[in-house]
């Protein structure tokens, strides 16, 4: 019998099942790849930087020996898939099929139809789930694949270990997360995990720590705080440019909290209390 999700996870799920919230992820991230971007230029469009971090996360797991790249016979598990933008491009790209695990329920009726409006359905599976306990099977998958979602759980080794679970010896595991630095003093971010409904964020040593505990073996990770830092610049400026036409679908109360969070994200970056980057460990 599967296991209870824990506060943290019911949390994101109603959060992002909100008419607020499903409304802002698709008018100002754009509505494929509601995670955070990679950006060259500091007026480069959201949507773009965040498809630029998908195509840059592909490139580790894409090399030209066809027992380790991506190829149409790679089975891939995105954990926390959101609108399910990353699984297409997966599944369009490199012809991969990829089964999309998202909590939000409204998020994945979302993704199912842009999924079959792109002509991806047979290629691409969404499924509800949490992703403290997965429903599928060990040995099951190539590549697990995650943009900031584990930061949503408070049993993030649990989730490590339920990506080791279904990875098939050899299997790769590349996710990016929003964390806490090593060096952050205690009680620093609390603005931020009062947001979240959160005790704590995971810090790269952790998310070392407890990879290595399930038997996960560190490939690389590649610091990209600064780029936490762009992302939720970016996304202050656009929310505050279009706010007038926003409210006119989105709560003002849901607005004012936005812009709220998103500085609490940028005064950490800047501060040197967050991390984020790409981890790829392999099994």
């Amino acid at each position: 019998m599967s296991e209870p999700s824990s506060g943290a996870v019911d949390v994101a799920r109603d959060y992002y099942n909100s008419a607020d919230a499903d409304a802002f992820y698709a008018a100002v991230w754009g509505g494929e790849d509601i995670h955070v971007g990679l950006y060259d230029s500091d007026d480069q469009p959201i949507a773009e930087a965040s498809r630029r971090t998908v195509r840059h996360m592909a490139s580790r797991l894409d090399r030209p020996d066809p027992d380790k790249g991506l190829t149409p016979k790679t089975r891939v598990l995105d954990i926390g898939s959101g609108y399910g933008g990353a699984a297409r491009f997966l599944a369009s790209e490199y012809g991969c099929h990829v089964t999309a695990l998202n909590l939000s329920e409204v998020e994945n009726e979302r993704n199912r139809q842009l999924t079959a409006e792109q002509g991806l359905a047979d290629r691409v599976d969404v499924v509800d789930g949490n992703f403290e306990d997965l429903p599928l099977g060990d040995a099951a998958f190539d590549v697990v694949w995650s943009q900031d979602a584990f930061l949503h759980s408070e049993r993030r080794a649990q989730v490590l270990a339920e990506a080791a679970r279904v990875l098939r010896p050899g299997g790769q595991l590349v996710f990016t997360d929003p964390m806490q630095s090593d060096s952050c003093p205690e009680g620093a971010l609390q603005p931020i995990l009062d947001r979240l409904h959160l005790g704590s964020l995971a810090s790269p040593a952790f998310y070392r720590s407890e990879a290595a505990a399930v038997g996960l073996e560190e490939v690389g990770f590649e610091d990209l705080t600064f780029q936490l830092v762009n992302h939720y610049s970016r996304v202050l400026a656009e929310t505050e440019r279009r706010e007038q036409e926003l409210a006119g679908e989105i709560s003002r109360d849901y607005l004012q909290r936005m812009r709220r969070g998103l500085r609490h994200w940028i005064d950490g970056g800047r501060e040197g209390l967050l991390a984020w980057g790409v981890f790829h460990f392999r099994r």
